[in-house]
């Protein structure tokens, strides 16, 4: 008798179980909360997505896979980084797998892409990796835990114009989060009397620094501001020695992607030197970020988080807190309310989700690559608190 009760229960409507004494909301909580994760796992950005999986997996490993009374379940998919594939796997997990909340984005169009799904369904869409500062802005369902161009360029611009460095070449990606980098570069050096020789703009797919590199020589800067996504920094550090940029005294800074923390060991001799700013280092001080890269090498046979590993980290400490402040109960905009204005020590540093923007707000930190233990690692030298987006 108990047992035909319960299959009497799981096929009732809600409204006939609600008469026989279950709310529609006990029946809700007792389903699992389901994240949609859409990453490239394939492809030319796969290092992206690698080390945004392994770091939901350490966080739930660490926290739980139940919040407010909630079963949670991620449902990866592979998007190869390509926008179009973005869009249409958002729809399925929307609306086939019925997810509560779509995350990951490894690249601006891929999360561009995905939000006007998300506002049209009023799903909350959490960027664990895009950087491009207007991205949050397009759908109102969208919440940033990653960085922004703007924070890493301006505060570069700041320190390098400190240091006394006037003339520069820039040499970004030929997409949204290097035009960005390039142009808050370029105001804020302008601003403080600098010069920028010329403007340089590599395309995004199968790109040979080469040629590039060879312009930056023939331009004669003091300095080369970069900016490259997640996974090209080998291959341009290692072309900027063989052009012997550095023997003819041209620094390389820029945005901390180009000495990601898990490329960084292979660059080799050629990255000591290297200052970025960025948001996060393997080497952050902190007890937190001690036990974070442990664990993730741990979980890992030995791979270091980078940026983008904090990204999706805190990506899932948003998810969890929201569901949590809602009683597990929270759905699109509800869940997005419980969102703004979080504020939690990450392994990064602290940070907030800024209220009004739906975007992050955390310390910036000006890097130095040195040798640690036989290893390469970004030194913290410097810190500009609590940045938010200038462009905001």
């Amino acid at each position: 008798m108990k047992k035909r009760s319960l299959l009497s229960l799981s096929a009732c409507s809600v409204a006939a179980c609600a008469l026989l004494g279950f709310s529609a909301s006990t029946l809700a909580q007792s389903e699992p909360f389901k994240i949609g994760l859409i990453l490239p796992m394939t492809g030319p950005f796969a290092s992206t997505g690698r080390q945004i999986e392994a770091a939901v997996k350490l966080y739930m490993a660490q926290n739980g896979s139940t919040v407010a009374g909630r079963k949670v379940e991620v449902i990866l998919k592979d998007d190869a980084g390509i926008p179009d594939g973005t869009k249409r796997l958002a729809q399925e997990l929307i609306v086939n797998d019925k997810v509560g909340v779509i995350a990951g984005f490894g690249l601006t169009p891929s999360a561009l892409a995905a939000g006007a799904i998300a506002t049209q369904s009023k799903t909350p869409a959490v960027i664990m990796a895009a950087g491009t500062s207007s991205i949050v802005a397009t759908s109102p369902f969208f919440v940033r835990t990653s960085y922004t161009l703007y924070q890493s360029a301006s505060t570069m611009a700041d320190w390098a114009t400190k240091n006394k460095i006037t003339k520069f070449v820039t040499l970004v990606s030929d997409f949204g989060p290097g035009i960005d980098a390039e142009k808050t570069f370029i105001e804020k050096v302008n601003a403080s009397g600098g010069k920028v020789l010329a403007e340089l703009r590599v395309p995004m797919r199968n790109p040979d620094f080469a040629p590039f590199l060879q312009r930056v020589r023939d331009e004669k800067p003091e300095a080369v501001f970069v900016f490259v996504p997640s996974g090209p920094g080998a291959a341009l550090m290692k072309q900027f020695t063989e052009r012997g940029l550095d023997k003819a005294g041209i620094r390389l800074i820029g945005d901390g992607g180009v000495t990601d923390d898990d490329q960084l060991n292979e660059m080799g001799d050629s990255a000591l030197g290297v200052v970025t700013s960025f948001h996060y280092s393997a080497a952050h001080d902190s007890a937190i970020n001690t036990k974070f890269v442990a664990d993730f090498n741990t979980a890992n046979k030995g791979m270091r988080p980078n940026f983008m590993a904090v990204g999706g980290y805190d990506g899932m400490a948003v998810i969890y807190k929201a569901l949590e402040k809602t009683k597990g109960q929270g759905t699109g905009q509800a869940l997005v309310d419980a969102m703004k204005g979080l504020s939690f020590e990450s392994p990064r540093g602290p940070i907030t989700i800024d209220a009004q923007t739906r975007d992050i707000v955390q310390d910036i930190y000006i890097r130095k690559v040195e040798r640690r233990n036989g290893q390469l690692y970004n030194i913290e030298i410097d810190k500009l608190r609590a940045v938010k987006d200038p462009g905001k």
